[in-house]
């Protein structure tokens, strides 16, 4: 009898010696990406761009040349009066370029294009107006004049 609450022991303390050096290797794997992430907080916001880019490259050619400028739609209720975001649904991704003057609303969760439209680029206030700023979370930095999808 005694043999065996030994050998329990023993199996015991080997389990628990393998999830505490499981634990520690989970903690210096997080601890290097913490770093990683804390020397170029960039570098996620390039990888989702470069990902979502290349999602929607699979089913549309893409404008060559030049990064979009990359949004999600936050509410729906304030954009329902612009035809480009007529059927846009919350976490819906917006890629601008601005050189290609072209918008497209694409799905990430289906993996569909849900619109594609020009731009308008310029400093009128009837561009401004339109432009969707307020229910639209930029990813990426702005672009430098104001744009709107045109219909």
């Amino acid at each position: 009898m005694h043999g065996n609450a030994s050998r329990g022991k023993m199996v015991l303390m080997v389990v628990l010696v393998l999830v505490f050096l499981g634990s520690l290797g989970a903690n210096a794997y997080l601890f290097t990406q913490y770093r990683t992430l804390a020397n170029d907080p960039q570098r996620q916001a390039k990888q989702e761009m470069t990902d979502l880019v290349a999602s929607v490259g699979k089913v549309m050619v893409l404008p060559e040349g030049e990064d979009p400028t990359i949004a999600t739609v936050a509410d729906t209720e304030k954009l329902k009066d612009q035809a480009f975001f007529a059927n846009a649904q919350v976490g819906d991704k917006v890629l601008l370029y601005t050189t290609a003057k072209k918008a497209i609303l694409y799905r990430p969760s289906t993996g569909k294009i849900i619109e594609v439209a020009p731009i308008n680029l310029g400093n009128t206030q009837n561009a401004q107006a339109n432009t969707p700023a307020a229910p639209v979370v930029p990813e990426t930095p702005a672009p430098a004049a104001p744009t709107t999808p045109t219909p």
